[in-house]
């Protein structure tokens, strides 16, 4: 899920007071709208909040849920979208795909559901058949029960191995003879902007609306304050005063002071950090003359260096206007944190998801 589905679920879920169903996209074969891990909750008068696909399952779902709601045991279904005419809606949509639907009586799915807005990592493992039992893991430590106790141990290894990625997908795993839903929860990815002016605004309005969470950063009190950048972490502080900690293993770095100096003193601090991704603005030519000025200071601009820098900074959307320049920058964010390229579907061979 999306940080921002994942905010409107938690929402909607604090209204419903336990009175709904949630169903879960467990697995998807060929094409489908949603991967694995897409939620959809079902309230008592058949609302329902977020997808599981471009609209062809959830009026079914939907229903599904009433009567999970109503006896109050987990459903699984599955459906078939390489029909034709899908249930009369004539939706051939290619693949096929289950849900798991189930209500809000767990604790562990409770406890789950509430850590979604929690900024340390999670996981819920639920046996479907070939065992029993469900796995939370929060803060470090398991908690829960599966049986039989060998495939409690290799959940529990699988799931740890999950959670190590940058961005963990959830699926279905099938060992041991039994068939077990991994979903993992990461914390939302932060961006870390390192100027504050009109052309950040933007991009960090943007970037809160599809749930990330946005730090600004410049020296100058009359560009960073509440006004201009609503509900982002503010840091009044010049290049060589910047905190440590400051850009961590899950922080995208934008660095678009627009002064050659401070954006020199910033490159060379956001290579010494984990940040995954350096974007620079400006073009080429300008981002030599850092290089060039960090490289006589004793930088060495390796193959793993270069890697995390994109400069020019964006995807190629012919981007005019600090607007169309924070959605090329934001598009470019989130195909690198979900290891994708970013160019044309259409020129990508193969499926759609990895």
């Amino acid at each position: 899920m999306s940080p921002a589905e994942v905010q409107r679920l938690l929402q909607a879920l604090s209204q419903a007071q336990g009175q709904a169903v949630l169903a879960t996209l467990i697995r998807v074969r060929g094409s489908a709208y949603r991967r694995e891990g897409a939620k959809m909750l079902v309230l008592p008068d058949a609302t329902t909040v977020c997808s599981l696909s471009g609209g062809c399952l959830e009026p079914d779902v939907a229903q599904r849920a009433l009567e999970v709601l109503r006896t109050g045991e987990p459903l699984r279904v599955a459906y078939d979208l390489e029909e034709d005419t899908v249930w009369g809606l004539g939706l051939g949509c290619g693949g096929s795909v289950e849900v798991y639907l189930e209500p809000l009586s767990d604790p562990l799915l409770k406890a789950f559901l509430e850590g979604l807005e929690e900024e340390s990592p999670s996981l819920l493992a639920t046996v479907l058949s070939g065992g029993k039992g469900r796995l939370l893991y929060r803060e470090g430590r398991w908690e829960g029960r599966v049986e039989p106790e060998a495939l409690e141990a290799q959940v529990r290894a699988h799931g740890e191995a999950l959670l190590q990625a940058q961005t963990p997908r959830a699926w279905l795993l099938e060992v041991a003879g039994a068939e077990v839903f991994l979903d993992p929860h990461a914390p939302p990815l932060e961006l870390v902007l390192f100027g504050g002016g009109h052309d950040a605004i933007p991009l960090a309005e943007l970037a809160r609306r599809y749930g990330l969470k946005v730090t600004v950063v410049d020296p100058r009190s009359a560009y960073v304050h509440e006004g201009n950048f609503p509900g982002c972490r503010l840091v009044l502080a010049h290049p060589e005063g910047l905190p440590e900690g400051l850009l961590g293993p899950r922080s995208y770095a934008v660095i678009m002071n627009h002064h050659l100096e401070r954006d020199r003193k910033t490159l060379a601090y956001a290579l010494r950090s984990q940040a995954p991704y350096i974007g620079v603005l400006g073009p080429r030519e300008r981002f030599a003359k850092l290089k060039d000025a960090l490289e006589a200071e004793g930088f060495r601009f390796g193959p793993e260096a270069m890697a995390r820098i994109h400069n020019p900074v964006g995807l190629d959307l012919g981007a005019e206007g600090p607007e169309e320049v924070a959605l090329s920058i934001l598009g470019e964010v989130l195909a690198v944190s979900r290891g994708y390229e970013g160019g044309f579907l259409r020129a990508r061979p193969g499926k759609v998801h990895k």
